[in-house]
């Protein structure tokens, strides 16, 4: 397929598969006109590059990690690259979750603050934010701003 199709179906820009080709993770072959023509697997490749981007890889790492793909062979030095990859990732994906989980907290807390009797009648007067109603004393581990 060209470059263009390969593209819409990967879900890219044809500017990011030509970088990706730059940058050896993915190769096209040259039509009779000097086309670049992709394999059906290059959209599978690509979407996994796109995932490992987005799991904070650089391309340097992903150029590393994908001979696996095209040889399922893995060496030693390949194998340990891969986990240590993974591991990194399992910490990212943690550090996400209490992120998620303390928000999760601050909105639980904001919805009831704007519930409660005390707020409603203030809310009577001139208008103001939730954000600026809830006293920072309330919100477990936020502390007031100190100069």
């Amino acid at each position: 397929m060209r470059i263009g199709q390969a593209a819409e179906r990967a879900g890219v820009s044809v500017r990011a598969l030509r970088y990706y080709e730059e940058q050896g993770l993915v190769v096209a072959d040259r039509g009779p006109g000097g086309h670049r023509q992709y394999p059906d697997s290059a959209v599978e490749r690509v979407r996994f590059i796109q995932l490992l981007y987005a799991a904070g890889l650089s391309s340097k790492a992903i150029l590393q990690i994908l001979p696996f793909l095209d040889t399922l062979v893995a060496t030693p030095r390949m194998a340990r690259r891969l986990e240590a990859e993974r591991d990194r990732i399992k910490a990212q994906i943690g550090d996400l979750t209490k992120a998620h989980d303390r928000l999760e907290e601050l909105i639980r807390l904001a919805a009831a603050y704007e519930d409660s009797p005390a707020t409603c009648e203030a809310n009577e007067g001139p208008a103001m934010s939730s954000a600026a109603r809830l006293p920072r004393e309330r919100i477990p581990g936020l502390r007031p701003n100190r100069r």
